[in-house]
Order: C-alpha cells, then sequence, then structure tokens
C-alpha cells in the first residue's frame, strides 16, 4: 500500500504526460488484459507512474519499447514474462 509521500513521488506533473500511455493503450500494444498489465507493474516487470490521487496508471513509452526489447533478446520471452 502506497502511502500519501510515496504516491507523490510516483505521480507525474501534466508536462509530462505527453508521452505516457494509458493501462488500456499499453494492453493492446502487447495483446494482454489489462489486469495481466497491472500485476506485471506490481511485480516490477514493467515500471508504471501514479497519476493522480486515485492512483490511476501510465506508462512511458520509451519503458514499453525496452521491455519489449528485452523480450525479444530472449527469444520467445513468454516463459520470462510471468
Amino acid at each position: 500500500m502506497l502511502v500519501k509521500g510515496e504516491m507523490e513521488e510516483d505521480m507525474v506533473s501534466d508536462e509530462r504526460m505527453d508521452d505516457m500511455l494509458t493501462v488500456s493503450e499499453v494492453a493492446r500494444l502487447l495483446h494482454v488484459h489489462p489486469n495481466t498489465l497491472r500485476r506485471w507493474s506490481n511485480r516490477g516487470r514493467i515500471k508504471s507512474y501514479r497519476i493522480n490521487p486515485r492512483g490511476d496508471r501510465r506508462y512511458r513509452l520509451r519503458d514499453i519499447e525496452g521491455f519489449l526489447a528485452q523480450l525479444n533478446s530472449h527469444g520467445d520471452g513468454a516463459s520470462e514474462v510471468r
């Protein structure tokens, strides 16, 4: 559970939101269910940023590209993600 100070550190300012993607957008890109993406974020496999007090997640495109590159460098990658 996040405490207020931790949440504020991870929250992203409006000017940096331009390169951010929503859970739904990233899930579509990766061909996974949004809950799978959230689980990966919770486990630290993909970096997410909390953008408001409600805790909505956003993902940087460059982080997603890095995640995909890492999967591709390991071959199939499906076993690596779980």
